[in-house]
């Protein structure tokens, strides 16, 4: 059993032996540290000014994220190294090429987004050489800019993509070995157990089996992975969380593992980790991971998070529902596995008994045969929360015939629901346009949505109704009834 937190903040050794469960990294870094280059301007790990690097040992590599400081609590960052935008200029403030690119380019207005940029650029660049715009794009989905409408950002990407890292310019390329050793003296394997200040705990076991017996102990503690979601509790809900679990740094949460039967997703893995796996078996579903969140949410959050959570309008559970997903439950006492459908119970209700976690999921291969598609509809394309989102697994006979269908959607009920009523209107039927537009009057028996402000309910039944036409034409539809019904929905 340890006492105390370990990292490396830029250069220095940190070693925390009393720490408030909650405190966030942004506050850490701001507040106690006077590193005051990363900014606070939405607390929810939406704008991507308090953008910083963490770096972890996997597999004896050192590699880097980008991560939302305002929503990682400084309670998982045990055996990491944590990079400010401080770090990257050199003492006689030479400026880093990343940094360079931004003023040459011109990068940068009022200033107050730009070290969260220079931060996202740098993830970016120490990745991919020469990325492609659609590259640069994604890695800064996670960063909102008031001022310069982000073209000269872009160019800036494009300038230093140019520049390979080197020890000449760059600190961690620099510092690279002298940090591995430094971690690699710091235990992962040992339970971490500290009492703040005001008597609040938080735990970081040392294992997977560790992490079952402190849920044994503690039934109640708030299990913490990405803290995508859970970060928002206390930087909006003020919510006081006794005792809180820290497990993002569990390896064995963490395996991907795939067979011809299908992929098995341990409960830690995050949305960038899954992201490559996904988009070569499952490309509807990569397509999906690739709208989580902006970069650095996906860095952080994880598909078992987004799971044990239950949201309603959690992204992934309607795509691994209608993939006939299973999901595996652990506690001290063993493991029980249950379809995924199965585990949503109603609203904030899950079938997670006292001292259980979720340990992994297993989505079945679809067919080579087999049609899927998941749609998410959301007020802006990127780095936004689902209005509803839509997941379909069908497959046909030669015939046309319908021999196997699936469909789930979240945002429609108070759970990620199956639309049964629609899938026993199209089963055994030959899938064609007349039935699939007989099948739309289903959607009305399976849901009864709500209206708030990310949508109508009027809104939601009638999209659900036209994303059922939209998978269909998909499929079997010609690129002019494809256009005509782009039209009609516009």
């Amino acid at each position: 059993m340890a006492d105390r937190i370990r990292f490396i903040l830029n250069g220095e050794d940190i070693a925390l032996a009393s720490l408030d469960p909650t405190e966030t990294l942004l506050d850490f870094l701001r507040l106690k540290r006077r590193l005051t280059g990363s900014k606070e301007g939405c607390a929810e790990g939406d704008c991507g000014a308090c953008t910083v690097l963490v770096g972890r040992l996997v597999g004896g590599k050192l590699q880097y994220e980008t991560v939302n400081a305002c929503i990682r609590f400084v309670g998982s960052l045990h055996a990491t190294h944590v990079v400010t935008v401080e770090h990257l200029a050199a003492k006689d403030g030479t400026l880093h090429p990343v940094q360079q690119a931004m003023v040459d380019c011109h990068g940068s207005q009022c200033g107050f987004c730009t070290p969260g940029f220079v931060m996202s650029l740098y993830g970016l660049w120490l990745t991919s050489e020469n990325p492609s715009r659609a590259e640069i794009e994604r890695a800064l989905q996670g960063n909102l800019c008031r001022c310069t409408g982000y073209e000269p950002i872009v160019k800036a990407a494009e300038q230093v993509g140019q520049i390979r890292p080197s020890a000449l310019f760059d600190p961690l390329e620099r510092e690279r070995a002298n940090i591995i050793a430094r971690l690699e003296e710091i235990s992962t394997r040992e339970t971490i157990a500290i009492t703040g200040p005001d008597g609040r705990r938080l735990v970081v076991p040392g294992s997977v089996e560790g992490l079952a017996e402190t849920l044994a102990a503690h039934p109640k503690a708030t299990v913490v992975a990405g803290a995508t979601d859970v970060g928002l509790w206390v930087t909006k809900q003020m919510r006081v969380l006794d005792p809180v679990v820290f497990i993002n740094h569990l390896e064995d949460l963490q395996e991907i593992t795939v067979t011809p039967d299908g992929i098995t997703l341990g409960a830690g893995v995050s949305y960038s980790s899954a992201l490559d796996v996904l988009r070569k078996e499952i490309p509807a579903f990569g397509r999906l991971i690739e709208r989580i969140g902006g970069q650095q949410v996906r860095n952080m959050g994880t598909i078992g998070g987004n799971v044990a959570n239950g949201s309603p309008i959690g992204d992934s559970p309607p795509a691994l529902i209608a993939l006939s997903a299973t999901v595996t439950l652990r506690s001290a006492s063993g493991t029980r596995t249950m379809p995924l459908e199965d585990y949503f119970i109603d609203y904030g209700k899950q079938d997670r008994q006292s001292g259980e976690f979720v340990e992994s999921m297993f989505v079945p291969r679809p067919k080579a045969s087999s049609h899927v598609a998941v749609y998410k509809i959301s007020k802006r394309r990127d780095e936004d929360i689902s209005a509803l989102c839509g997941a379909f697994h069908v497959e046909a006979d030669t015939a046309g015939t319908v021999t196997h269908i699936r469909i789930a959607f979240g945002g429609m009920a108070a759970t990620p629901k199956r639309a049964r009523a629609v899938e026993a209107a199209l089963y055994g039927k030959p899938f064609t346009q007349a039935t699939v537009e007989a099948a739309r009057d289903a959607f009305d028996v399976d849901y009864k949505p709500l209206t708030d402000w990310r949508a109508t309910a009027e809104y939601r039944q009638l999209t659900a109704k036209n994303l059922l036409t939209r998978f269909f034409l998909e499929v079997s539809g010609t690129p002019q009834e494809l256009q005509r019904f782009a039209t009609e929905e516009a």
